[in-house]
């Protein structure tokens, strides 16, 4: 049997089974295979009907029978009555004040009970006891899916799986049986390198398939579900790492930047900068200086001075003339360009006043484009003001160059903003701005912007370099001197 094999060549389907089985997703052996239990029900715990003493609290499986609602002769309380039976007995079940659980399900269902052991006149009954349906469960321990290996797993469990109308649980196990006894493990190639299986412990993905098809015990199940979240994250690793290499055969521009003109920048802003920003501003224009994009997640806390940050980057950019890659040499004219994305027109408002602020010195361009309309610094009738310009104007001047830093909302990365020669892309909060938006940055001749993107998520670094595994990591630990503590409350209507 090979893993690429359809479901219905290999196993007798009828068409309701088949239709089942594709509404699950499955249609191969692969498929099938790693159709993972979504839990194991539990029956060394289960005690068989004929065992049961008054006072004690207990779980029994089998058939229920005999469901019906009723008010009580006296007191008129809502029950729910049914019986429950075994291959050791039958026994009553009552649920007092609770007759809507005799509605939930249907006499023949095989259910698991757990519930306190009550006298009554006429025998024991259980008393509410709660209740978890199982399709085909077994009606004692002896009547497991596992029956013929007792011994080997100590009445442990029997795999649920996701099911649907037509295909149960049972179906699956004796598929899956199949599948094991066609040797088809005996093919499949563990991706996983084995000195790294070794040094975490982990085992291999034969075993843990059928660890956690089959399990023996509940350290079994445990191990094999390890595996295979660590399979998990590691396939997003290496594809985050494969990104970052992909990525990086583009070309940049190449950003030089010098101690005087940083420390000039920073006087202008308000407050003096923390040894952290100092420390992520000279790694960030020490990666744009190479001559492959670079691409780097700035995680600080709310007012640790991430836009400080962000904005010297940008100054370092839009102060170099673009590089000619036809020529070999710096061109005579235009700047590098900058894009800013905010996850908000309100955001996106602000850090536009921000950067006029801390550009208003230079003979810059300022750009802002929203779904609310387009603005440009400075006025040519108040050079130190901005004034609305209208979206095919500032698409233009973007497209020719001539806008050097451009602040908006998601709307920059449409198809009808083109720019000239961008540089740098700057993405604050909440953004989902992957691989697929940054290769459609990439220009004809395999030029890439470098890229910084922030987070005030307080992400931990393990986390961070898993999720964030194609970007490295600066952060932002501390607060500039005289902030204010940030207040987070609930405010209720």
């Amino acid at each position: 049997m090979e893993l690429h094999d359809k479901l219905e060549t290999k196993f007798r389907l009828d068409e309701k089974q088949r239709k089942a089985l594709h509404r699950l997703g499955l249609f191969s052996v692969h498929d099938l295979l790693f159709h993972f239990p979504t839990r194991y029900s539990d029956v060394s715990e289960v005690r068989q009907i004929i065992e049961l003493m008054p006072g004690e609290t207990a779980t029994v499986c089998g058939r229920i029978s005999k469901l019906k609602t009723k008010k009580s002769f006296r007191s008129k309380i809502p029950m729910g009555e049914g019986e429950l039976e075994d291959l050791s007995g039958k026994i009553k079940i009552t649920w007092f004040h609770q007759a809507y659980l005799a509605k939930m399900i249907h006499n023949g269902d095989n259910i698991k009970l757990t519930g306190k052991v009550t006298q009554g006149k006429n025998g024991i009954y259980l008393a509410n006891p709660e209740f978890e349906k199982i399709i085909d469960a077994p009606t004692s321990t002896h009547d497991t899916l596992f029956k013929n290996k007792e011994k080997e797993n100590s009445g442990f469990s029997y795999p649920i799986y996701r099911e649907t109308r037509g295909i149960t649980s049972k179906w699956f196990y004796h598929a899956i049986e199949k599948i094991f006894r066609e040797k088809t493990l005996d093919i499949i190639e563990d991706y996983i390198p084995a000195d790294i299986l070794k040094k975490y412990n982990l085992p291999t993905l034969k075993t843990s398939l059928i660890w956690i098809h089959k399990p023996k015990t509940e350290k079994d199940a445990t191990a094999a579900r390890k595996r295979f979240a660590f399979e998990e994250v590691f396939c997003i690793q290496l594809e985050r790492q494969h990104d970052k290499l992909e990525y990086r055969k583009n070309k940049s521009f190449q950003v030089e930047s010098n101690k005087e003109d940083v420390e000039e920048f920073l006087r202008r802003f308000p407050f003096l900068p923390t040894n952290s920003q100092k420390k992520s501003i000279e790694t960030i224009l020490s990666d744009m200086k190479r001559n492959f994009p670079m691409s780097r997640l700035l995680e600080g806390d709310v007012g640790s001075g991430k836009t400080a940050v962000a904005a010297t980057a940008a100054y370092m950019t839009v102060k170099q003339r673009p590089f000619d890659y036809t020529q070999g040499k710096p061109q005579d004219f235009g700047n590098l360009q900058v894009a800013y994305m905010a996850p908000t027109e309100i955001l996106a408002s602000q850090h536009f006043e921000s950067f006029i602020q801390y550009f208003k010195h230079l003979p810059i361009n300022i750009g802002l484009i929203t779904g609310s309309g387009c603005r440009k610094f400075p006025s040519k009738v108040n050079p130190s003001g901005w004034t609305d310009i209208s979206r095919a104007q500032l698409l233009k001047w973007t497209a020719n160059g001539e806008m050097p830093i451009l602040i908006g909302t998601h709307a920059l990365i449409q198809k009808t903003v083109k720019f000239k020669n961008l540089a740098l892309i700057v993405i604050d909060e909440q953004h989902r701005f992957g691989t697929e938006q940054r290769r459609k940055l990439v220009r004809k001749d395999n030029v890439a912007p470098h890229l910084i993107s922030m987070t005030a998520t307080p992400i931990p670094r393990t986390l961070a370099l898993t999720i964030y595994g194609d970007l490295d990591l600066s952060l932002l630990d501390e607060m500039p001197a005289g902030r204010k503590q940030i207040i987070t409350e609930i405010i209720t209507p």
